[in-house]
């Protein structure tokens, strides 16, 4: 089973993509009144094509657009005429760096690496998030052996979870582990198993979730249920336990095994479900009742209730059968818990 991914490499490289080929320097465009109409960020994004909107909303935020002088303060703003000048800074260096971040390693040979994530660590360096991740962990933890496997941005990266998804990653330190891992998630020979803690619970309490997803047209950075076109999912899940009254619990626990795996897959069909992630700022699409945010509050929870809890494969080089359990990290554990007294 593919991974979660939660991002497939292929997908989020063509985001990355954006970035890499934008210009860099000062740009000015000239609005007219006739052209200012819409949100600011949109409207530049209309006149500066081979740059996303996300882009023009990060330089928004870092306060390199300004308006006659001035510097825009909020990208949702009104646009309005006048000249509007872009210091773009130059791209951060493909390569990652090597940083001493503490790892859990689960498991380590010649060829490959287990870790075990914590929430709050991206994989792998990109806009805006040049350091701390992943990658410049182990290239710190694994030297030589790592280098250029998979390719420079990236070596080691078979499959990812978001960065605010905690849980167990595999990374390749061989060409012929990569390879052979790659092999494993694009025909989904690959046991992935999330745990979700999500508003409500989904209904039927077992069942298959099928929906092609594809990027948000609406918003680049967001995945979407589509009727037409998109990459075709299946998420397969099972509740394990509900909280709060029977006949419509106000959270629960749910088990998610994939069968493919998409950008952002299960967040999307949970919330397809009506049971999105708790915490999920993304696809949460609605507070949950106050006794849940109670719950939230008290044990911390700060990011989507998402954990990768088994990952299983047969080694690529060793044919050894390998299979990792990663239990709830504190924050999730810590919200079971006080979920389990409603």
């Amino acid at each position: 089973m593919a991974s979660e991914a939660e991002l497939e490499i292929d997908d989020e490289a063509a985001v990355d993509e954006d970035v890499a080929l934008e210009p860099f320097g000062v740009r000015i465009v000239a609005l007219a009144a006739e052209d200012a109409v819409g949100r600011v960020d949109k409207v530049l994004a209309t006149r500066l094509p081979e740059m996303s909107r996300g882009r023009i909303q990060a330089l928004i935020a870092e306060g390199r657009i300004t308006r006659d002088g001035a510097a825009i303060a909020d990208a949702s703003a009104r646009a309005l005429p006048g000249d509007y000048r872009f210091d773009i800074p130059p791209p951060v260096a493909a390569e990652p760096q090597p940083e001493a971040i503490p790892l859990t390693v689960l498991f380590e040979d010649a060829h490959l690496i287990v870790v075990d994530k914590p929430a709050g660590m991206a994989a792998h360096p990109g806009p805006g998030t040049e350091s701390g991740t992943l990658v410049n962990a182990l290239l710190h933890h694994c030297g030589a052996s790592l280098s250029g496997i998979g390719g420079v941005a990236r070596p080691g990266i078979v499959h990812r979870l978001d960065k605010d998804t905690s849980g167990v990653m595999v990374a390749a330190k061989t060409d012929a582990a990569h390879q052979g891992l790659s092999a494993l998630f694009a025909t989904h020979d690959i046991e992935r198993v999330y745990i979700a803690l999500t508003r409500g619970a989904p209904h039927p309490a077992r069942g298959t979730i099928e929906g092609a997803i594809a990027r948000s047209t609406h918003d680049r950075k967001k995945m979407a249920l589509v009727k037409t076109g998109g990459r075709h999912a299946v998420t397969h899940y099972v509740v394990e336990a509900a909280f709060g009254p029977a006949a419509k619990p106000l959270a629960a626990r749910v088990a998610c095994r994939l069968e493919t795996g998409r950008t952002h897959q299960i967040r999307v069909h949970l919330a397809s479900k009506g049971a999105p992630c708790l915490g999920d700022p993304t696809y949460g699409s609605g507070p949950p009742a106050e006794p849940v945010r109670r719950a939230m509050a008290e044990a911390g929870l700060a990011r989507q209730a998402l954990h990768a809890a088994v990952l299983g494969f047969v080694h690529p080089v060793t044919g050894e059968a390998l299979r990792f359990e990663s239990a709830l990290p504190p924050d999730m554990a810590t919200l079971q818990a006080q979920l389990e007294t409603l």
